[in-house]
């Protein structure tokens, strides 16, 4: 109700509802004054032999009329419905989700409160926070980077060790509270040859094409002189929070020819939203150990 601009759009709320009410205590209270006519029949025939008999309603259903009518009254004295008045228990729908936030909030602390106590990397090996954690990422993560956080195209892959923006404790934490932004702008300047030549050779750079030929060599000067080693650098490993690794075999939104030729023609936008306000610093501190864990189990996995 606060939403109205102007006092008249509260008076016709206020008007439309209490007409509402006392329409259907006048309409009850003209059935009640109207003469019987229990037996007579309205004229109306169908199948020659089925009438329509004009019988009054009966008592207890004006009466259960009357109850609900007692029931609106009795709820508009008490929450909201007429206009901007509050009603006397001044309810609202943000102010009961706020208590449900504290109430839930509390029972969250009192269940999960030692984890919430240790550090990142011990709660990523335990257990129980493992499976809180893999709960949350389902709700609020799975979306973007998948049930099993192994990502799709321009959504990262959070179980191996490569990371665009640290895979520290903390900078994991920091990812899941502040959100990511990334931008790579487009070179479509350089000119069809010179940027399939530079896709040519990102990808020799990972081994998926043969480096030892003309194209990887006229790619690898345009990379250098077009300003590319500025944020991948001059071996192409890219830099933590700036711009990735060309030299491993992990790609963000794929490593055919034509992928690699759209990345470098149009660029690439990419954002990851803020969870810090919405989740609070004891959920971001037990999903963050369970990303982190992720990683940890993964490359245990792969040293056996």
């Amino acid at each position: 109700m606060s939403d109205f601009n102007n006092n008249f759009w509260n008076w016709w709320v206020i008007v439309i509802t209490v007409g509402g009410i006392l329409f259907c205590v006048l309409l009850l209270w003209m059935q009640s004054r109207a003469r019987n006519t229990k037996g007579q029949v309205t004229g109306h025939v169908w199948d020659e032999n089925l009438e329509e008999y004009n019988n009054p309603m009966p008592n207890w259903w004006r009466w259960l009329f009357y109850l609900t009518i007692v029931f609106s009254i009795g709820y508009l004295a008490l929450y909201p419905g007429l206009g901007t008045y509050a009603g006397k228990k001044e309810w609202t729908s943000a102010g009961q989700y706020q208590e449900e936030q504290v109430a839930a909030e509390a029972q969250f602390k009192a269940a999960y409160g030692p984890l919430l106590a240790q550090s990142i990397e011990v709660v990523a090996t335990d257990e129980k926070a493992h499976d809180v954690g893999e709960r949350m990422f389902l709700n609020y993560c799975a979306q973007c980077h998948a049930s099993d956080a192994r990502g799709a195209k321009g959504f990262p892959n959070l179980t191996d060790t490569d990371w665009l923006w640290g895979g520290s404790p903390d900078q994991i934490k920091e990812t899941i509270t502040k959100g990511r932004h990334a931008v790579m702008p487009p070179f479509a300047h350089l000119g069809p040859q010179k940027i399939k030549d530079v896709a040519y050779y990102v990808r020799s750079l990972s081994g998926v094409v043969n480096p030892n030929v003309p194209e990887a060599d006229r790619g690898k000067a345009v990379f250098n002189s077009a300003g590319c080693t500025a944020c991948h650098g001059a071996e192409g490993k890219g830099n933590i929070g700036l711009a990735p690794n060309l030299t491993d075999k992990v790609w963000l939104y794929g490593s055919s020819d034509a992928t690699l030729i759209e990345t470098i023609s149009k660029g690439r936008t990419n954002s990851m939203p803020a969870f810090g306000e919405f989740l609070g610093e004891d959920k971001v501190h037990l999903l963050a150990a369970y990303v982190y864990g992720l990683s940890l189990r993964n490359a245990a996995e792969a040293g056996k």
